[in-house]
């Protein structure tokens, strides 16, 4: 990547200064490039002669013109020039840009990829909802994301497994098995009250109704605990199989469903708190057991086990956890969670050190809230009250593309209103549509080449001079920069921002550069650039998750 070439040019050229003596010998800040708004500053820039001028007291103007004459000259650039006040700008070469094209053709599958990962072993963990009820709009944000970061992370040069923590153990788990079986009495005719505490959705009327239709009325002749778990067991299954259904509609599937009742059936959870009471971490009172996170920095303790006996989400959570990074022995975890567990985050990690594993090992992302919006009207959603929009209602309605560009076009940290509307709209209003467009018109321009029998594969990309056309290149060489940034930052809306803009750099080439003409070296060598736009378009589309049309 030309990009990090650079970067190793002006480290070289920073350091023969100081070896020179025309730097002083002082502690240097970070060396970064940025991308110029202006083109007429070249491709790159550093602000590093600003940077260090802070700290050894010198004019940053005069730092970056004693640097330039030390970079060492490459193919890949032009010019390198001192800039005021205090910046060192980078141009690319013309011929090389053009020479990229020949490049991407070369390797098609592996335009994009980054090695940044090593080999590393990731595992990534998100939705993970309750499996009490059909999967909502929200659930789809992290899914999505999570899904998005997989393909990145593995672009990156990382091992990455994708799981799903099934909630099958505890509180929630049970006010599900004892509402599925409230409902299944009550329509056998059999008046029964939801419990409180329980899920009050019409989707369990319909579940128990299916139950009713298969298994008749032969739990109401079983003792109530036996009835409540046979039917729970059945209301289970059917929640999973609907929740892989949902998730397939928007192209999610994992590598693993892991089961939260193992953590107890096999031994996980014991293990984890015996390392914590070894540690001194653990503490009995007020008849419930504690971990004692308020000695290690917390503002309170927290409670592993219940005064009923019963373990807390948070214990299965340290068990789970244990079961990640000491028995399956991951390098670091990715866990994706909603905004309601931002409370969880800082616990987490404590708890970690307390078993003996870096925190820094784990990375939590908080995805906030959407709303939803049908016009100017916002749609509510909530599980437990009934008034339920599902993620599949919405697919249905969008389609799972759209559902992927939009859900990635903010970053996790901020609400985001989806707009139905817009989301539907086939114009360029509507930014899914614009970038899929794009890849649809370049399958139509080799359909015409197809037709008049053109043969560009002798193409010469020398003759890749136009403005519009070095443009047009520069953006899609961007493509593995983005990669980098989304996997080191794991912030994947940088990348329907990339596909937009490549659009827009398309479309303006597009226009300008006519493709097929009756220049004949001139179309070859337009066709070997249209065709590393089609995989460039094609790798960041694959990369959403979404689909390449060739007709719309």
């Amino acid at each position: 990547m030309v990009r990090r070439k650079i970067i190793r040019l002006l480290e070289d050229a920073v350091a023969e200064a100081q070896r020179q003596g025309v730097l002083p010998q002082v502690a240097l800040p970070e060396l970064m490039l940025e991308r110029p708004q202006n083109p007429g500053h070249g491709d790159y820039a550093s602000n590093f002669p600003m940077k260090l001028a802070r700290v050894a007291k010198a004019n940053p103007m005069s730092l970056a013109e004693k640097i330039v004459p030390l970079i060492r000259p490459i193919p890949e650039l032009e010019k390198v020039d001192a800039a005021r006040p205090g910046f060192i700008n980078f141009t690319l070469r013309g011929e090389w840009l053009a020479q990229q094209v020949d490049a991407i053709c070369a390797e098609p599958e592996r335009f994009g990829c980054v090695d940044l990962g090593h080999g590393q072993k990731v595992q990534l963990e998100f939705v993970s909802v309750n499996p009490t009820g059909p999967l909502h709009v929200g659930h789809g944000r992290g899914a999505i994301m999570g899904d998005t970061l997989a393909n990145i992370l593995t672009a990156a040069g990382y091992r990455v497994e994708k799981e799903y923590y099934v909630n099958d153990a505890g509180g929630q788990i049970n006010a599900f098995y004892r509402s599925l079986h409230a409902r299944y009495r009550e329509a056998l005719g059999h008046a029964t009250e939801v419990p409180a505490d329980g899920y009050h959705g019409l989707y369990l009327v319909d579940m128990a109704g299916e139950v009713v239709a298969e298994h008749g009325d032969r739990f109401l002749r079983m003792p109530e605990a036996e009835a409540v778990a046979a039917i729970g067991a059945i209301g289970l299954a059917r929640v999973m199989d609907l929740i892989r259904t949902d998730l397939a509609m928007i192209g999610v599937r994992f590598d693993v469903w892991f089961s939260e009742k193992s953590l107890y059936d096999q031994g996980q959870y014991e293990k984890a708190m015996s390392i914590l009471k070894e540690a001194g971490h653990v503490v009995e009172r007020e008849g419930a057991v504690w971990f004692a996170s308020s000695e290690l920095g917390e503002d309170k303790d927290n409670v592993l086990v219940r005064t009923t006996g019963v373990p807390t989400y948070f214990a299965s959570d340290v068990a789970y956890h244990y079961n990640k990074f000491v028995e399956r022995r991951f390098d670091r975890v990715i866990n994706i969670w909603g905004a309601d567990h931002q409370g969880h985050v800082a616990r987490m990690k404590a708890v970690l050190g307390a078993l003996g594993i870096d925190p820094a090992r784990m990375d939590i992302l908080i995805t906030q809230l959407v709303m939803l919006k049908r016009g100017n009207v916002e749609v509510k959603i909530s599980k437990r009250s009934g008034d339920l929009v599902t993620l599949r209602e919405l697919v249905e309605e969008v389609g799972g593309d759209a559902c992927r560009f939009v859900f990635l076009s903010r970053s996790a940290d901020s609400q985001m209103d989806f707009d139905i509307e817009l989301a539907k709209k086939e114009s360029a209003e509507n930014p899914v549509y614009y970038v899929q467009y794009a890849h649809a018109r370049i399958s139509s321009i080799f359909r015409l080449a197809q037709e008049k029998g053109i043969d560009y594969s002798r193409g010469n990309v020398a003759l890749l001079t136009a403005e519009a056309e070095l443009e047009f290149i520069r953006k899609m060489l961007q493509l593995p920069e983005v990669v980098e940034t989304v996997a080191a930052k794991l912030e994947p809306h940088h990348l329907p921002y990339y596909a937009m803009e490549l659009a827009t750099a398309f479309h303006a080439f597009y226009k300008q550069c006519r493709v097929v003409s009756e220049d004949a070296e001139l179309t070859a060598a337009r066709l070997k650039l249209v065709d590393a736009a089609r995989i460039a378009f094609a790798r960041t589309l694959s990369f959403m998750g979404m689909s390449v049309p060739e007709r719309m």
